[in-house]
């Protein structure tokens, strides 16, 4: 039986979406879906009535409404490191084209087309000292932000042989364990910024990451430095940019986020918005996705939520009923639902709590059918965003 609404926005893998299985109705013209499944496009999470969770293919999710979600319970999944290699990738096919003037020899050779073999070599040759440039093996390439693909960019500077600088103001350990040696973690982002001859941002797009880069900021970098941005376009102020560029503090700007500003002037190199346009990466971060977002559908389970806690818990034999109870994190409540639960004669088989300091989260399976009434009482608590029930056996999938 066909139990989950699932709406795609934007093209989906097939890879992720032949995983969603019989369970799914799956159309992107769903208007009010129990699941989403998205890569780009905004989703106001207000507007679907019967949602409970919203999986994005891919790392940042700022088109997405989190904070309403979290008032409504409602997690917010995305997919960590499924893009990274192909992100990393580009960054430094761009920083190579950049470093030897690459776009600008080539035009420089397709304007010659009119001319005979030999006079074109004859002017490649005349000309080519016009398009010098720099290796980047003996620079220093300054990283700010190390997640997935922050982590990676480095490592990939220091085996081209560039002294690498990295910071990130909250480093996971996972992510900082996957470091090279080579690769000096710093505690000041400014030594950073001041020490680079390439400066690349990595770091999701926040309040206090939005127009981090102004004109403020470029004034502490080097002289004649490059300024990569691979994370978000609002992270930098285009208009500082611009100026850094024709004053030459910065000698170039390397983006995938071009404004119309940005399209003829001669020292931004751009891509159209490619970092995670692989087969590749479209693939992981779709299966990621899905599985996320089944996972949570199906037993309650959270796992890579930008705004709940992680909680995993595998139904025990003696569990029929599990319950998902999404609170606001106060005091008191674990002690609330178990009474309400044990009031009505009901074993609980496993409790786990979890939380995020905003969000209290817990995975209560219980030896018998919870009643409507006893989960009216749970739900009419102040502090109870949802309560869902899950039945584990006898029914086929779960409801939602």
């Amino acid at each position: 039986m066909q139990r989950f609404r699932i709406k795609t926005m934007n093209a989906i893998a097939p890879e992720g979406l032949a995983l969603l299985g019989e369970n799914c109705v799956v159309s992107p013209d769903e208007p009010d879906p129990h699941g989403i499944l998205v890569r780009s496009a905004e989703v106001d999470t207000g507007a679907y009535p019967s949602l409970l969770a919203v999986a994005r293919a891919g790392a940042g999710v700022n088109a997405i409404t989190v904070d309403k979600a979290t008032a409504q319970g409602i997690p917010v999944f995305n997919t960590p490191g499924a893009n990274a290699n192909a992100v990393a990738e580009l960054v430094f096919v761009m920083l190579g084209m950049a470093a030897r003037h690459i776009p600008q020899g080539m035009d420089f050779c397709r304007s010659l087309a009119h001319l005979s073999d030999a006079e074109i070599a004859r002017q490649i040759e005349a000309n080519k000292g016009l398009f010098k440039g720099f290796e980047l093996a003996g620079k220093t390439l300054g990283v700010l932000g190390l997640g997935k693909i922050g982590v990676l960019v480095a490592n990939r500077g220091a085996r081209n042989g560039m002294r690498v600088l990295g910071f990130d103001p909250f480093p996971a350990i996972e992510n900082i364990h996957q470091l090279s040696p080579r690769v000096e973690f710093v505690r000041s982002q400014r030594r950073v910024v001041e020490a680079a001859d390439i400066l690349t941002l990595h770091m999701p797009l926040t309040d206090a990451s939005r127009n981090l880069v102004d004109s403020s900021f470029i004034a502490t970098m080097r002289e004649g430095a490059i300024l990569v941005n691979y994370a978000r376009g609002p992270i930098v102020d285009p208009a500082a940019v611009l100026a850094a560029l024709d004053s030459g503090r910065l000698s170039a700007y390397v983006t995938d986020f071009p404004t119309a500003d940005m399209l003829h002037h001669p020292k931004v190199l751009f891509s159209p918005h490619l970092g995670a346009s692989t087969e590749e990466s479209e693939e992981q971060c779709a299966v990621m996705a899905v599985k996320e977002l089944m996972a949570y559908l199906e037993l309650g389970t959270v796992t890579r939520s930008v705004n709940f806690p992680t909680a995993e818990s595998i139904p025990s034999d003696k569990a029929v009923w599990r319950l998902v109870l999404i609170n606001r994190d106060v005091p008191g409540m674990i002690g609330f639902v178990s009474q309400a639960i044990g009031a009505a004669g009901i074993n609980i088989a496993s409790y786990l709590n979890e939380s995020n300091g905003e969000i209290g989260y817990n995975i209560i399976d219980l030896e018998a059918e919870l009643p409507a009434t006893v989960a009216a009482t749970i739900t009419e608590h102040p502090d109870v965003i949802r309560l869902r029930c899950i039945p584990l056996r006898n029914g086929g999938p779960p409801a939602p």
